[in-house]
């Protein structure tokens, strides 16, 4: 009967840790698990655009998931319904998992495991247990965190990369400087953290996004994420579509200052005290620029049926 009893709190406990491994990949290279989360550490979506186009780029497969129960308001970060694939009837419920996707690609020296996923709301520190228990059972070797934050910065000038790495000879490889912001942090920062804490090499990449256009994707700073983690990798890929979208983007944007004075003149302000170490948006001796915000949203709104 104690038998019975211990079997049956073993299986529950099984049952309750979130992490679902589908299939445990085998023999993997010195693995560094890239992670980027939507939400406050995603400016412009430019982190998880980053991620989701080095998935795509090295043909990475998803393989394990953490459930959404424990770690997510479901009123904030709502589920949403669809089709079936294949059906005109059948629908399902899409969840808010965190993904995990492996790649193995030729060209890589080392392999990927790609996580992305919304910022969890709830429980910070037993979903950061989980990502932990992810990568111990992938002998990951390196985590690199990907972000993005909005900053004073005009989108004239190229995108500012900043970050920090646990050791000195990675963040030269990497080519960041660290930041001085002390203030709120996100799950990307917790998580640097409970990394370290294990002992596990880690690195963070962050796009700085101006933020007058923060309403819209950046490609532009989605492209400067990706091409930092692939010198780190010292891997190449074909970016062209992200090179692309980039070109569109900054034809849209200087079509929009040329049509309106108050962006041009705000663009150069910016432009005039642009620095080497830009800080987040906060507060600044600039006008307010919530109005330009709303102006630019709402143009670029208007242009998006052409």
């Amino acid at each position: 009967m104690v038998n019975s009893q211990s079997n049956t709190h073993a299986e529950t406990r099984l049952r309750m840790n979130p992490l679902t491994i589908h299939s445990q990949p085998e023999g993997l290279r010195r693995p560094v698990l890239i992670t980027a989360f939507n939400g406050w550490n995603d400016a412009a979506e430019s982190a998880t655009t980053a991620a989701r186009y080095l998935g795509t780029a090295f043909g990475a497969e998803k393989f394990a998931e953490i459930d959404p129960e424990e770690f997510y308001h479901f009123g904030l970060s709502r589920p949403y319904v669809r089709y079936k694939s294949g059906s005109e009837t059948e629908r399902e419920i899409v969840w808010p998992t965190t993904d995990f996707s492996v790649a193995r690609a030729p060209g890589l020296s080392r392999d990927l495991v790609i996580a992305v996923a919304g910022e969890p709301h709830l429980k910070w520190r037993s979903y950061c247990a989980a990502v932990l228990e992810l990568a111990q059972r992938c002998q990951v070797t390196l985590v690199v965190m990907l972000g993005a934050l909005l900053a004073e910065v005009p989108h004239t000038r190229p995108i500012r990369i900043s970050g920090s790495a646990s050791d000195p000879e990675l963040a030269a490889r990497l080519g960041v400087k660290p930041s001085r912001y002390e203030g709120p942090t996100g799950i990307v920062g917790v998580l640097n953290t409970a990394c370290r804490e294990q002992g596990l090499e880690t690195a963070s990449v962050w796009a700085n996004v101006p933020h007058y256009i923060s309403g819209i994707e950046n490609p532009k700073a989605a492209l400067a994420i990706v091409q930092r983690v692939l010198m780190l990798l010292n891997a190449e890929a074909d970016l062209t579509d992200l090179e692309d979208a980039t070109k569109q983007f900054e034809q849209n944007l200087s079509e929009i200052v040329a049509q309106n004075a108050k962006i041009k003149a705000y663009v150069a302000k910016l432009e005039s005290r642009d620095s080497d170490e830009p800080e987040p948006a906060t507060t600044s001796d600039l006008p307010p620029a919530a109005e330009l915000v709303e102006e630019m949203e709402q143009f670029l709104r208007q242009q998006r049926p052409e």
